[in-house]
C-alpha cells in the first residue's frame, strides 16, 4: 500500500457555504468514486479543511489519483446544487505545506 500522501489528491473550488459540511463530504465521495470521473474506491475525503473550498480525497490505491488527475475536467454536480462546478484537482505534497510553515514562521 503507497504512503498516504501518495494517493491523496487537493480538490480546490468546491462551493462554500452552500449546504452542510456532511452534504458536501457524501458529494464529494460520489464523485471521485464514479467511474465517468476516472474516480475509484475512496478512503476518506477531509472536508472542512484550514483553507475555505478545499478537500483532500485519499483513494485506496495510487493509480485512481493517476486516472483522476488525467481527466481534463471535474464538474460537481449533484441534484442538491443549484448548478455545477468545475473542481481543480492537484497532487498533494507534503513539501510545500512545510516550506510555507518554515517561512511564515522564519520569514527570510
Amino acid at each position: 500500500q503507497a504512503a498516504k500522501s501518495a494517493r491523496t489528491v487537493v480538490i480546490s473550488g468546491i462551493p462554500d457555504g452552500l449546504l452542510h459540511d456532511d452534504v458536501m463530504t457524501d458529494i464529494l465521495m460520489i464523485h471521485f468514486q464514479m467511474s465517468k470521473n476516472n474516480g475509484g474506491d475512496v478512503e476518506e475525503v477531509m472536508y472542512p479543511t484550514m483553507k475555505k473550498g478545499v478537500a483532500y480525497v485519499t483513494f485506496e490505491d495510487q493509480e485512481v489519483v493517476e486516472s483522476v488527475l488525467k481527466k481534463d475536467e471535474h464538474r460537481l454536480e449533484d441534484k442538491r446544487l443549484s448548478r455545477y462546478y468545475p473542481l481543480k484537482v492537484t497532487r498533494y505534497c507534503e513539501n510545500v505545506s512545510s516550506v510555507i510553515i518554515y517561512l511564515v514562521v522564519r520569514p527570510l
